[in-house]
């Protein structure tokens, strides 16, 4: 995959020797901006908008996000707990099959439950009066699959082939809507809007005879709205026609467009050398810092990258033992010495959720920057203890 962002932003003027290496910098003014286009197009369209906690779940700034949005979505009992501890407004919870002895738990800190199957939410009948019976006020929905592949990369392609992901469009009854008060749909993956356009149309055939019963129809993810290029204007002609149309409430639930462009990693390179090309070890690894570089894979973008092409580039890897931690060949901006700094541009989202302590590699310090003010603060940082705790 080919990254669809980049943008440098404020970033372009801060100083990387500030932090410590590594350390992921997220800008709060460009975090509010994002919020604020998102919190407009949610405005004019006249539906809700809900941040997911699984691309970016940095619970120190969830008082940004709930000045804006309508609440967030979760994936499981964790984020749920996150989002009832932290987060304002609703939560919208989904996954892709639930354990019965956390299902309580669930529907008691969620205003929507949405089960991947009507076979799942048929067993979980009895958890779900009693979540009722104890008070809980929380709607049922259904993930189908749209059955639409309109992905660059299968495996990241809800509508793949073989996907587990929601339940297939074409198997589904009037029998498998019985308590539905909700279709969930998530069918992007850094998509503008002619996606979702594919999408719905062919989903609008299959839910239309549902219509007096849905409360609601959530679009899912994937949707770069915050991206320079997306078609704004057009997005929120849609979003009131499927209102009109379809009588019920339209959720989209972004991630990538909540964080995008608001975050930098921080890197240091430790050492050089030289092998049929020059070689660099740095203290930001892909495996265990950025993992979809090698999941996607992907190549990020780095900060001030030079584009002359008469500079030999500089293959950067992570400082672990797997011969695969390899991020990329890049031109650096800065001599390529040990303990010259770098960073990659748009990695606030996903990246900072996805991070490990694979071969004991320290994790990145995480830092809160507001370009606007220039207040920069370390909200976390993490020490040995915290690669100890999580083995026994």
């Amino acid at each position: 995959m080919e990254t669809k962002a980049g943008d440098p932003g404020a970033f372009a003027h801060f100083d990387l020797n500030r932090v410590d290496s590594p350390a992921f910098v997220v800008d709060a003014a460009k975090l509010r901006a994002n919020c604020q286009m998102l919190a407009d197009i949610r405005d004019a369209a006249e539906i809700k908008v809900l941040a997911a906690l699984k691309a970016f779940s940095m619970w120190s700034v969830a008082p940004i996000i709930g000045e804006y949005l309508d609440g967030v979505c979760t994936s499981g009992l964790w984020e749920a707990r996150l989002a009832g501890e932290f987060y304002d407004g609703e939560i919208a919870t989904y996954s892709a099959a639930y354990k019965p002895d956390e299902l309580e738990e669930i529907c008691r800190l969620s205003d929507h439950v949405i089960f991947n199957s009507p076979g799942q939410l048929q067993r979980a009948q009895l958890i779900l009066e009693q979540g009722r019976a104890m008070g809980g006020n929380f709607d049922v929905g259904l993930r189908i699959n749209p059955q639409v592949p309109t992905g660059e990369v299968a495996k990241y392609d809800p509508s793949a082939p073989g996907s587990r992901l929601g339940f297939p469009l074409d198997q589904l009854t009037e029998g498998d809507m019985e308590g539905v008060d909700g279709i969930h749909f998530h069918n992007l993956c850094e998509q503008d809007l002619e996606p979702l356009r594919q999408t719905w149309d062919r989903v609008f055939d299959f839910i239309e005879p549902y219509f007096g019963q849905l409360k609601w129809i959530n679009m899912g993810g994937g949707h770069h709205i915050t991206r320079a290029d997306y078609q704004r204007e057009e997005l929120i002609e849609f979003l009131r026609d499927a209102k009109e149309d379809t009588g019920a409430e339209i959720y989209l639930e972004p991630g990538e467009a909540v964080a995008l462009d608001t975050g930098i990693l921080v890197g240091t390179l430790l050492d050089t050398g030289f092998n049929e090309m020059p070689i660099g070890i740095t203290d930001v690894s892909a495996t265990c810092h950025m993992p979809d570089v090698i999941e996607a894979p992907y190549r990020p973008a780095m900060l001030g990258e030079l584009a002359d092409e008469d500079q030999i580039p500089i293959r950067l890897g992570g400082p672990s033992c797997l011969a695969g931690d390899v991020i990329g060949d890049y031109r650096l901006p800065v001599p390529a010495e040990p303990g010259a700094r770098f960073a990659f541009l748009d990695q606030a989202h996903y990246s900072m959720v996805k991070t490990n302590t694979f071969n004991g590699v320290q994790l990145p310090s995480i830092w809160l920057w507001d370009s606007e003010t220039d207040a920069l603060e370390c909200i976390k940082s993490f020490g040995y203890q915290d690669f100890r705790d999580r083995l026994s």
